[in-house]
């Protein structure tokens, strides 16, 4: 830093100048950093196997940039896993304590979850390899916890079936939702999570009609 003297009147005030160029560096390395982890998210789910050279190039940023910021494959997928818990995490609080009829707080919840995992549903295809199933499992805790409270409300108000656990059907439900998310991710499926959450109250228990009728105006009311 440079220090220099302000003179006003009488008054000598020392001065010492900023440092050039720090904000704007640090915000141009977040912007970069933003931009690569969404461009990540969009190419990995077009190509699992691409390689950080390309996925630089795509990023519209140089090699060494990306490098700066994720130095291997691991990292880029270590820090998505932590946007796709951040994310799954505080959905699963949004609506967490509001009593509502059980069949509509799992409408509206399996609504919301489902733009953040087809944001995310790339993971999904390296789950196995790159990610393993117990990072994989971690990642999806917070809705599991959610979606099973939200059963075992149902099932002692008589809106949900009661031969399964909560907790073991919340797991059901849960693999039926990858599940859907995974023929999303092959094009086999197109979605903007009513099918989703209309198949998950029928899994659930509630009659089609119903279901449909619930996830309608649960769409309907969240705009």
């Amino acid at each position: 830093m440079e220090k220099s003297v302000l003179r006003s009147g009488f008054f000598e005030v020392p001065f010492v100048s900023q440092p050039v160029g720090r904000v704007p560096q640090r915000r141009n390395a977040r912007s970069n950093r933003a931009r690569i982890l969404a461009t990540a998210r969009q190419e990995l789910g077009r190509n699992p196997d691409i390689t950080l050279e390309e996925l630089a190039r795509a990023s519209g940023v140089v090699r060494r940039t990306l490098f700066g910021h994720f130095p291997g494959r691991a990292a880029l997928l270590d820090a998505l896993a932590e946007e796709a818990a951040e994310a799954l995490q505080a959905t699963a609080t949004v609506g967490a304590g509001v009593t509502e009829p059980a069949d509509r707080a799992l409408a509206q919840f399996t609504l919301a979850l489902w733009p953040v995992g087809d944001q995310y549903r790339m993971l999904l295809a390296l789950a196995r390899r790159d990610l393993g199933m117990d990072r994989v499992a971690g990642i999806l805790e917070p809705a599991r916890v959610r979606a099973t409270a939200i059963l075992e409300q149902g099932q002692r108000d008589g809106v949900f079936h009661t031969h399964l656990p909560a907790p073991v059907l919340s797991a059901g439900l849960e693999a039926m939702t990858v599940a859907l998310l995974e023929e999303v991710n092959t094009g086999t499926l197109e979605d903007d999570g009513t099918r989703a959450a209309v198949s998950t109250l029928i899994a659930a228990g509630v009659p089609e009609k119903r279901a449909r009728i619930v996830v309608d105006e649960v769409a309907a009311a969240e705009g």
